[in-house]
C-alpha cells in the first residue's frame, strides 16, 4: 500500500479531509480515492498503519488499537479490576473441558454482580480478599461456591504476581481459615438399605423400568456420565468385562460431545458381576432398533436411549434418580436422604459407594 500524506488545510492550519473534517494525528487522506489511514508506532516503537474506506470506520480501529495498548500498560501497572483479570486468565487457559469453562463464567457472573470484582488489583490486599468471601458465606453462598470462586482468583492473582503486576497474591491462604466447612457429608446406604430400595424399585409399576440401569451403576461404581458413555462396543460380553475410557456429555446449548478420562488411570476394564451382565442384556433387548445411529466425536452404538430415540445423559439419570429416590423410596420403604440432601446422578453414585 502506497504511503498516504495527502490531507488539506484549512484557514486555520488544521488538516482536514476532503468533506472539511478535522484529522487528528496520524490520520491522513488520499486525495486519488479517498482511502483513509493511521499511522502509529506499537509496542515495539515500530510503525504501522491501518487503512479504512472512510473516516468513522478508520476512528473505530484507532480505537480497538488505542484500547490494545492502554490495556497492556494498565494490566502492566496494575491499574485493572478483578473481572478483567479474570478475564484476562481464562482467556489463556485454551483447550480446557466444557464444564471447565462454564465454571469460568459461573465465577465472572458473580464477580460482575460484586463490588470486589470492580476494584483494581494493585489496592487488594490479603483482608479484602477474606472480608469479601466472608461476605459471600453470609449472603448465602455455600463452602463448594466459595472454593469454585477461590480456585480461579488464587491462579489468576498468582498470574499477575509472577508478571510483578501486584506485590503478593492476596487470595494465598487457606479458606478454611476464613470461612467454616459446613458442606453435608454424604451418609452411603447400608447393604440391607440398597437391597430394601432395589427390592422396591424392581417390584413397583412405575419405576421398575429404571431397575437394570440401576444395577449396573451400582454393581460397577462407573461415573454416570461414563455409563451414557458406553457402546455396543464397550461390552465384552465373552470375558464378562467393561471398557471404560470415555464419557457422554451435553451441554446447555443440546450439543452432544465425547470426554476423554483425564489421566490413564482413568481407562480401565470393569467386570462384570451376574447381575450386571444380566442387567446389560436387558438393557440391550430393551434397546429401540434405529434406523441412523447418531455419531458423536467418532463414537455410535450407545445403548442407553431416550423416548425421542437419542443418547441419555447424566440429567436423565439424575432425574429418575431423584424421582425413585426422594418421594417413593421415603414413602415406600421408610428411607430417606439425610436432612437438607437432595438425590443427584453423582449423589447417588457416592451414597451407595462411599
Amino acid at each position: 500500500m502506497p504511503s498516504i500524506r495527502n490531507a488539506y488545510v484549512g484557514k486555520d492550519g488544521k488538516r482536514r479531509d476532503s468533506k472539511g473534517r478535522v484529522l487528528k494525528k496520524g490520520e491522513s487522506e488520499r486525495k486519488s480515492d479517498h482511502l483513509y489511514s493511521y499511522r502509529y508506532r506499537d509496542i515495539r516503537g515500530k510503525m504501522k498503519s491501518v487503512y479504512a474506506s472512510d473516516l468513522r470506520k478508520l476512528r473505530e480501529k484507532e480505537a480497538d488499537i488505542e484500547k490494545s495498548m492502554q490495556d497492556n500498560m494498565d494490566y502492566s501497572s496494575g491499574d485493572v479490576s478483578v473481572i478483567d483479570l479474570v478475564e484476562r486468565y481464562i482467556s489463556l487457559k485454551k483447550g480446557v473441558r466444557y464444564n471447565t469453562r462454564v465454571g469460568y463464567e459461573y465465577v465472572l457472573n458473580i464477580l460482575k454482580k460484586e463490588d470486589f470484582g470492580y476494584r483494581k488489583i494493585r489496592n487488594i490486599k490479603m483482608s479484602d480478599a477474606k472480608l469479601w468471601l466472608i461476605k459471600l458465606h453470609n449472603d448465602g453462598r455455600g463452602y463448594s461456591t466459595l472454593t469454585s470462586i477461590k480456585g480461579v482468583l488464587r491462579p489468576a492473582f498468582r498470574m499477575a504476581y509472577q508478571e510483578d503486576v501486584v506485590r503478593k497474591n492476596p487470595f494465598d491462604f487457606a479458606i478454611t481459615s476464613v470461612v467454616p466447612n459446613d458442606s453435608k457429608k454424604r451418609e452411603a446406604l447400608t447393604p440391607v438399605e440398597t437391597a430394601l430400595w432395589m427390592s422396591f424399585i424392581r417390584n413397583d409399576k412405575t419405576y421398575s423400568k429404571y431397575y437394570d440401569e440401576f444395577v449396573v451403576l451400582i454393581g460397577t461404581g462407573m461415573r454416570v456420565s461414563e455409563f451414557c458413555g458406553l457402546t455396543k462396543k464397550d461390552l465384552d460380553f465373552k470375558n464378562r468385562k467393561i471398557r471404560i475410557d470415555h464419557q457422554l456429555e451435553r451441554d446447555r446449548h443440546g450439543k452432544y460431545y465425547i470426554v476423554m478420562t483425564k489421566t490413564a488411570a482413568g481407562r480401565r476394564f470393569i467386570p462384570m458381576t451376574n447381575e450386571v451382565y444380566d442387567a446389560l442384556e436387558n438393557i440391550l433387548k430393551k434397546r429401540p432398533k434405529l434406523k441412523t445411529e447418531m455419531l458423536i466425536d467418532g463414537y455410535s452404538g450407545f445403548i442407553l436411549i431416550d423416548k425421542k430415540l437419542q443418547p441419555k445423559v447424566a440429567l436423565h439419570i439424575e432425574n429418575e434418580c431423584r424421582l425413585a429416590v426422594n418421594l417413593p423410596m421415603t414413602k415406600v420403604t421408610g428411607l430417606c436422604l439425610p436432612c437438607g440432601q437432595t438425590a443427584s446422578c453423582d449423589a447417588f453414585r457416592i451414597r451407595l459407594f462411599a
